[in-house]
């Protein structure tokens, strides 16, 4: 029984490192190259809600998520239109670099404004589900259901809409995609937004769950580089699975080493992967799949 709740505590954590993982690989299936920004879009969702529900806004909660999630959206597109995009075309080297400077950027605007110590939103979601001797919280629950309902919406969007057509279009041949003269700019809106809102969305799911730091986008961050390892860059599906794999893997490595340690096993991961299978276990040769 002890290792089935860990087991369940690991595929809710397991959800929450996906959200984080898919904005990141959907980012390299389209402009090929990994943004170390993404980690603060994780920080600045949860950050936001902080921002909302302290003076002199004190809104509800329900409310100052939706205003965090469309806040750290803005942010991240105007990060690609200032940072990104005049260095459209360049190596890979240079926007990863660019995506450093924004990521230090952004961190320190979050440390000045909020400061460096721990906090919380002081909202206690209390209470729990007890089902044939197995416990999951409630924050555990809707880890687990806003996970599986943002990839089912994401899954719709881009088996059987014209606009997922268009995003995996562009990831298999973006220069062919431009020279047609097809919408790159909504594909650019809309990658950079949907990154942005799975990010921000894991990160006020983890905020729930436990307390919110400046760093709190680095260390995850790291988890979600491991979850695209695994399932392959540039396979939105593999990120999935592969930040579940990093969930459960977590968990369950409580059993044998101290909870303290538990973030290295996604670091173990990170050098196995790039040692032995640098491709992903479910890689595809391009594009978002």
């Amino acid at each position: 029984m002890y290792y089935l709740e860990l087991l369940i505590n690991g595929i809710a954590a397991g959800g929450t490192y996906a959200l984080f993982a898919v904005g990141l690989t959907m980012v390299y299936g389209i402009f090929r190259f990994i943004n170390f920004a993404h980690g603060e879009m994780i920080a600045w969702g949860a950050y936001g809600v902080l921002l909302f529900l302290a003076p002199p806004f004190g809104l509800p909660l329900w409310l100052a998520i939706i205003l965090a999630l469309a806040l750290t959206a803005g942010i991240a597109l105007a990060s690609e239109r200032i940072a990104f995009r005049p260095l459209a075309g360049r190596a890979p080297l240079v926007l990863l670099i660019a995506s450093i400077g924004v990521s230090f950027v952004l961190r320190g605007i979050l440390q000045f404004i909020f400061g460096a110590d721990l906090q919380s939103y002081g909202v206690e979601i209390s209470g729990r589900i007890e089902i044939f001797g197995l416990v999951a919280t409630y924050i555990q629950l809707a880890m687990l259901g806003l996970s599986l309902t943002f990839f089912a919406g994401l899954y719709v969007l881009l088996r059987f809409t014209l606009l997922g057509k268009t995003l995996r279009a562009v990831a298999d041949n973006a220069e062919l995609f431009g020279i047609m003269g097809l919408p790159l700019a909504r594909v650019r809106l809309v990658v950079w937004s949907l990154g942005a809102l799975f990010a921000a969305t894991g990160g006020i799911l983890l905020a729930l769950d436990t307390n919110l730091e400046p760093y709190m986008g680095l260390t995850n961050l790291l988890k979600a580089f491991a979850a695209v390892l695994l399932g392959g860059a540039g396979n939105v599906f593999g990120a999935l699975l592969g930040g579940l794999i990093i969930g459960v893997g977590e968990n369950l490595g409580t059993a044998i080493i101290s909870p303290g340690y538990k973030d290295l096993i996604a670091f173990a991961v990170v050098v196995i992967m790039l040692l032995f299978r640098p491709q992903g276990l479910f890689a595809v040769k391009s594009g978002v799949r």
